[in-house]
């Protein structure tokens, strides 16, 4: 009698899919869990200090050590400290979080968890509506939340400061501005991003203008303080769905990507119909990449469609965008970063 040995063909080779699934569930336990950290100067501590004592860290911070100890071992494996017994490290990841770091996202940690979190609870409203889930969890548009508190709008000019930052190190190493007089930054929140090339530019005659909303303009003042040139550059309030200076170059670094097709149709007539012929326009951004292929976009698509009504998109996209509006894209300059430069020049 020939013995048959039954195989079950459903075995599994490694951890449960559930074993995937449950992290993904539960992220937004440890998003929380990094916000306090960082609201509480844990990570300042350990990156400006060096490794430390649990008990060291709760007295300084005002945390009740035994929590305190949890909430350190679950950010552990995900790659925000290592711990010897009681003693704490900061990864190079876990010392983003620190408010001193020359690359801090200690405010982003702050503003995504003060300002985005509650109000994307109503993502389900997001995705079954077509409008934002953040207007109905706040009542009003979410930028007209942040500018009804000037507290709210400078910890949103700071934390897109230092995310675009972090990001964009080495986005203009090789990047030189297009010839004109005037560099315009539209929606310049912290003006990191002007000053980043004013710095870099051969021509110490370039001007520079700011330009936000009324509320947010003077942030960036002392930004281009520190950086020395303030003599060259004019802060100019105003609201670029309604109009902007006359400029050679306009920048427009992560705006685009907050607002509907409308809206960004709307944005990019303003500049239109301030520009001369020939006027060029520099938009800063990540492109969606085709397929399955991770990219950040594809993460910040998911904070557009919860609580703005803007998007991420493709280069085709933004080349339909610019042509609606009277602008033809010249070209588009990947870079070593997330984002891409895309150079167009009005019709």
């Amino acid at each position: 009698m020939t013995e048959i040995n039954e195989v079950n063909t459903n075995e599994r080779v490694g951890p449960p899919p559930s074993a995937a699934l449950l992290p993904i569930l539960g992220g937004f336990q440890v998003s929380q869990a990094a916000y306090v950290v960082a609201k509480l100067g844990v990570a300042t501590i350990l990156e400006q200090e060096g490794p430390t004592t649990l008990a060291t860290l709760a007295e300084r911070t005002g945390a009740h050590p035994e929590p305190l100890a949890r909430l350190v071992r679950s950010l552990a494996p995900h790659g925000l400290f290592s711990t010897d017994g009681d003693t704490v490290t900061a990864t190079p990841v876990g010392a983003l979080l620190s408010e001193k770091h020359p690359e801090s996202l200690y405010n982003a940690a702050l503003m995504w968890m003060e300002t985005h979190y509650l109000p994307f609870s109503e993502l389900l409203h997001s995705v079954t509506t077509g409008k934002p889930g953040a207007d109905k969890f706040l009542g009003e548009p979410f930028f007209d939340y942040l500018n009804a508190d000037p507290g709210r709008s400078a910890l949103f000019s700071r934390a897109m400061g230092d995310v675009s930052a972090g990001l964009r190190t080495g986005i203009f190493d090789d990047y030189r501005l297009p010839a004109g007089r005037t560099v315009a930054d539209i929606g310049a929140a912290d003006g990191s991003v002007l000053s980043e090339l004013l710095k870099r530019d051969a021509d110490p005659q370039r001007q520079g203008i700011v330009f936000d909303l009324p509320t947010t303009v003077e942030n960036a003042e002392p930004t281009l303080a520190a950086a020395g040139l303030t003599e060259r550059v004019e802060f100019v309030a105003g609201d670029f769905f309604d109009a902007v200076p006359s400029a050679d170059i306009y920048v427009l670094s992560h705006i685009l990507h907050d607002w509907d097709d409308d809206s960004s149709h709307r944005i990019l007539t303003t500049i239109a119909a301030a520009a001369t012929v020939g006027a060029r326009i520099l938009i800063v951004e990540g492109l969606v990449p085709p397929g399955d292929t991770p990219h950040l976009t594809k993460v910040l698509d998911l904070t557009m469609l919860g609580v703005l009504t803007g998007k991420e998109r493709t280069e085709e996209e933004f080349r339909s965008l610019l042509d609606s509006a009277g602008f033809s894209l010249d070209r588009t300059l990947p870079t070593a970063t997330p984002y891409s430069i895309l150079e167009a020049t009005k019709r």
